[in-house]
């Protein structure tokens, strides 16, 4: 009897673990992450250039008119998926500043002659302190920042075409 009970266990245990599966699948899920630094300025910071053709990045930089800040890497597939949407952004008169993650100035430089450079500055973060003190999880991120160096919004993840029109407003409402 004992032996045929033990044949039953890891059934049950798989049927209790795929419901369980299956109910966490139906359920709505939040796909809002919230930023505990929207409205909070951006920590003093600055960054050596990441390469020798554009400086490097600090927080004097976000004063007058609102910018885009961009946290990005050669490294990263979905830096190279937004960087038609970054050129978009520039071309309608956004002003971006970058800031290069753990990457190396050889890899900025192939990437930006590769993809194309909207950037005003870009920063090198080798050891990712200031994405980390900005409240940044990942690159890419890309932050509306006004110009008294307040953070107004947070876009998670890469910008898509149909972004840009929303990251231009957030830049005219931080105005």
């Amino acid at each position: 009897m004992r032996s045929r009970l033990i044949l039953w266990v890891p059934l049950a245990l798989f049927a209790f673990f795929a419901g369980l599966a299956g109910y966490m699948l139906t359920q709505d899920k939040d796909q809002f992450v919230e930023s505990t630094m929207i409205g909070r300025p951006l920590p003093d910071f600055a960054l050596d250039p990441a390469f020798e053709g554009l400086p490097g990045a600090a927080k004097a930089d976000f004063g007058g008119e609102p910018k885009l800040l961009n946290i990005w890497a050669s490294w990263c597939t979905p830096c190279i998926a937004e960087a038609p949407q970054l050129d978009a952004l520039k071309a309608q008169g956004a002003q971006i500043i970058g800031i290069a993650i753990r990457d190396r100035p050889e890899d900025v430089a192939r990437f930006l002659a590769r993809y194309g450079n909207p950037y005003t500055r870009i920063g090198s973060d080798p050891i990712s302190e200031v994405q980390l003190g900005i409240g940044s999880s990942g690159v890419p991120e890309t932050f509306v920042i006004d110009g008294k160096g307040v953070i107004r919004y947070q876009h998670i993840g890469d910008i898509r075409p149909d972004d840009v029109p929303m990251l231009l407003a957030e830049l005219e409402k931080a105005r």
